[in-house]
């Protein structure tokens, strides 16, 4: 056994380094997308960027960030613990060569399929050929990312496994960096401006990937091409990705089939959904999947030692440290959506419309935060006893409930229909999930859960809607970016600290445990 270096810390505090670091990143994504508000407003060119970046971006989550890392971390981490770090770079040499032919042929050709693949998932665009062939051409450029990201997942990987968490969760900054630079740089000097986002996507995903080199480069690890087709470690991370890539293909033909769906709604449809969905994914990102990537190998290793009553308690902590965050960032979304929008997005070619639509979508989205979140830290106790053929089943029963949902909530709610019904379909997957985690022998106090989830939304509901009340009344006559600040911060604040108020009062652990990490760094 040889995981002499890898570092050591409290899930709390690695959370915290993880969330730290995915936040910067977040902000950077915001302003990416404050970018192309400003610069491209919500119609054709955006509703094409999205369409065209979704396809690569879905194959990323099947073959990168969130079936590969998710089937190589457990089997890499088994090594380190079982074996020796020379067993388990041998490992993810030959995964790597692996995913370079793999990946590399789908890049070759979803490029020559691209056309047939934009009829199918935005047949809309058909009624206008530069609308379509734009697409086109901007999937194309864009295929590229899929490799990039795919060994930055790897690396990603890897770097986690050693409890290294820091580089690895920043390194999507460099993305969003990349994104924001090329636009930024370039829109004067291209005929159709639209090309440089994805050029830019490009850039950054070069930047991802390289950024997390040199750390990895210090954990001793050394490149070799080994291609090796019949090794067994390999063999088993196959076995476990290829229901994750079954269960999440369902899911990312669901997201096909919505922007399906939009390309016949409301023009600016697809792009409404896409800005509420990167404000949705914020707190997702900063917190439940920095606790998800932090969960893995912590999980993976006491899987290995076959700790069951660790595999509790991580869950117990894991579950409550997410809702602690998730809970009031969903009910912060869906009563000030309509600030968070004005400040973020309504600038430049932003109009009060597209504002308003985009709130409309965000308050759909914000219920389904739980799920998402919830999901996020669920699936990994899953993986780590090498079990994906659940997640996979539940997660297709959940995509199943979501096209379900399509028809009814359009008639009702028109595009935003199409975010509602995804939102009922994660907490749906969450239900799922956490009722067939027993069955694994990790204990979940599902009462417990269940009373600590409703102190904590009432708690949320409470706070905001008083915060909303309060007639600060200090953003007149001080600028627009101003009184925007203004109109969302002073509440948000508010909120945020009586939310914390009232979790002390209501006697919510996780809010304890966090005061009593803090209070136990002051002391000598």
């Amino acid at each position: 056994m040889s995981i002499n270096r890898v570092k050591k810390s409290s899930f709390i505090a690695s959370a915290g380094t993880v969330s730290g670091a995915t936040a910067f990143s977040r902000v950077l994504g915001l302003l990416r997308e404050q970018v192309m508000a400003y610069f491209f407003g919500a119609g054709m060119a955006t509703d094409a960027f999205v369409t065209a970046f979704r396809v690569p971006n879905l194959l990323r989550d099947m073959f990168a960030e969130g079936a590969l890392s998710s089937a190589f971390v457990p089997i890499f981490k088994d090594k380190l613990v079982r074996t020796s770090e020379e067993d388990a770079f041998r490992l993810a040499n030959v995964v790597v060569t692996f995913i370079l032919l793999l990946v590399g042929l789908i890049v070759i050709l979803g490029i020559v399929a691209t056309p047939a693949i934009i009829f199918i998932s935005a047949n809309g665009f058909t009624d206008s050929p530069e609308k379509f062939d734009l697409t086109v051409d901007l999937t194309r450029i864009m295929f590229v990312y899929l490799l990039l990201v795919s060994l930055s997942s790897l690396v990603m990987g890897m770097l986690n496994s050693f409890g290294r968490f820091g580089v690895p969760a920043l390194s999507p900054a460099m993305f969003n960096l990349g994104v924001v630079l090329t636009v930024v740089i370039l829109y004067e000097h291209f005929q159709q401006p639209a090309y440089t986002l994805a050029v830019g996507v490009v850039i950054g995903g070069a930047g991802q990937l390289s950024i997390q080199l040199p750390a990895l480069w210090r954990t001793g690890y050394r490149f070799r091409p080994r291609l090796d087709f019949l090794d067994e470690g390999l063999k088993r991370v196959v076995r476990l990705i290829t229901p994750m890539i079954v269960g999440l293909s369902a899911g990312r033909i669901n997201i096909l089939v919505n922007t399906l769906l939009a390309s016949f709604l409301l023009e600016g449809s697809i792009s409404y959904l896409n800005y509420s969905y990167r404000l949705m994914h914020f707190p997702l990102g900063v917190f439940a999947v920095a606790l998800g990537t932090v969960t893995l190998p912590r999980v993976s290793e006491m899987a290995s030692r076959n700790d069951m009553k660790g595999l509790s308690r991580a869950f117990s902590e894991a579950i409550g440290l997410n809702m602690l965050v998730v809970v009031p960032s969903a009910v912060c979304l869906a009563l000030l959506g309509r600030e968070i929008v004005d400040l973020i997005y309504h600038w430049g070619a932003f109009s009060d419309a597209n504002a308003a639509n985009t709130s409309l979508a965000l308050l759909h989205y914000s219920y389904g935060l739980i799920g998402f979140a919830a999901v996020r830290v669920t699936v990994p106790f899953f993986y780590a006893f090498g079990d994906s053929k659940l997640p996979m089943k539940i997660s297709m029963f959940s995509v199943f409930i979501n096209l379900a949902l399509y028809y009814p909530l359009i008639v009702i709610l028109d595009f935003a229909g199409l975010a509602a019904a995804t939102s009922i379909a994660g907490l749906v997957n969450f239900s799922l999930l956490a009722y067939y985690l027993r069955f694994k022998q990790v204990y979940v106090e599902y009462g417990r859960l269940g009373l600590s989830f409703v102190r904590m939304g009432l708690a949320a509901l409470l706070a905001f809607y008083a915060a909303r009340l309060v007639p600060y009344g200090i953003s007149s006559g001080r600028g627009v970016l101003l009184d925007r600040l203004v109109d969302l911060g002073v509440p948000m604040l508010v909120g945020a600290l009586l939310y914390l108020l009232l979790c002390l009062v209501f006697r919510v652990r996780e809010v304890t445990a966090i005061f009593s990490l803090f209070g136990s760094r002051k002391k000598p």
